[in-house]
């Protein structure tokens, strides 16, 4: 029996389907991310967890019982919402005592208690400020602290890094992981990120249409795709299309015009039509007349601990990403060749309706 256990949960607004047939395990302790686009159910799934919206169908359990009829207040959750909600009338540490109170805690144990988070998040020394006397990553810190207070069954972040820049968010990567890890709390991050939830999560639940496409470790969702919309979603991806001309058990041959290229079959049979994934980093650069497929570079860019080209091939563009390990002598124009290794490409077949 999984800590938190979600099962046939459906969420309609009159005709619209938000979340259909939605069947989710968490384990104790375990960093789960729902990811998808804006629409595909993520935030709305949260808002069941936490008691903000009931479900038309299905149950939401934690250590084997029902939570349906609870109100939030009463369900031990820890919330940071995408605006913090941060109360701008309360210092830092009546923000963050004010969970603990509500709930009935002794004062001398409300101190204590928000002396210990304000640590844990680094905010030691600015607990009698104001939210508006606070940095952006500052007040994130005190919605983190104000959630984890009470000590959480469960900690539901909702967008929580959306509104910080690049780097401060990847910092925040780190630092609420390693906190989590150091509470052993259950954690369901919502994002649209895909890596905030690579970097963060022990799983994750890849979400289209309502629906839980893929719910797999980052490593496995990101090399393993089951879907084409998954592996869109997951980064970027070269598509390739192309028909399976032979089979051996469970190796298919793919003819991608002029190129053959072998591949596990994982359900495409003789004669079917299947798209071909490789991702840009398994690209590799090979002279223009040792390549597996040859084209032009159209475009080159930079960005810091990688170059990106854009390669024109007979196969339509192709991207490709080349690690910074010295300067990168291609230039805009020029005719190369690109080769991986079979291993490395996946293969979905066209008559599944993709991504779902």
């Amino acid at each position: 029996m999984s800590f938190l256990e979600i099962s046939g949960l459906r969420k309609a607004f009159g005709d619209f389907l938000a979340v259909e047939h939605l069947d989710l395990q968490v384990e104790k302790g375990e960093f789960v991310s729902l990811l998808g686009p804006s629409g595909c159910g993520k935030t709305t799934t949260l808002q069941m967890i936490a008691g903000f919206l009931a479900p038309s169908k299905g149950d939401i359990r934690v250590n084997g019982h029902s939570i349906l009829a609870q109100k939030p207040e009463k369900r031990g959750m820890g919330i940071v919402f995408q605006s913090y909600a941060l109360f701008p009338h309360m210092t830092v540490a009546e923000n963050v005592r004010f969970g603990l109170e509500m709930r009935g805690i002794k004062q001398s144990d409300c101190q204590l208690r928000v002396a210990e988070t304000l640590e844990m998040v680094r905010l030691q020394g600015l607990d009698a400020r104001y939210p508006r006397e606070l940095s952006g990553g500052q007040r994130q810190r005190v919605a983190i602290a104000r959630a984890l207070a009470i000590r959480p069954a469960v900690l539901l972040l909702d967008e929580p890094m959306s509104n910080l820049d690049a780097k401060l968010r990847s910092e925040m990567h780190i630092e609420l992981r390693a906190i989590q890890r150091q509470l052993g709390i259950t954690t369901i991050l919502v994002t649209h990120d895909q890596t905030e939830a690579m970097t963060m999560s022990d799983r994750i639940a890849v979400m289209h249409g309502g629906k839980i496409v893929q719910y797999d470790e980052p490593y496995a969702a990101y090399e393993r795709p089951v879907s084409a919309f998954a592996s869109n979603f997951l980064g970027k991806t070269n598509i390739l299309s192309g028909q399976v001309s032979a089979q051996d058990g469970s190796t298919c041959m793919v003819q991608l015009q002029s190129l053959v290229v072998q591949v596990p079959c994982q359900g495409a049979t003789l004669k079917s039509h299947v798209d071909v994934y490789i991702r840009p980093e398994k690209i590799r650069l090979a002279p223009h007349a040792e390549g597996r497929l040859t084209g032009r570079v159209i475009t080159r860019l930079f960005l810091g601990d990688h170059w990106v080209l854009e390669v024109d091939t007979a196969h339509g563009p192709m991207r490709v990403s080349v690690p910074n390990i010295g300067k990168l002598t291609v230039q805009e124009g020029e005719d190369i060749g690109l080769t991986w290794a079979d291993t490395d490409i996946r293969v979905l077949n066209k008559e599944q309706p993709h991504g779902h």
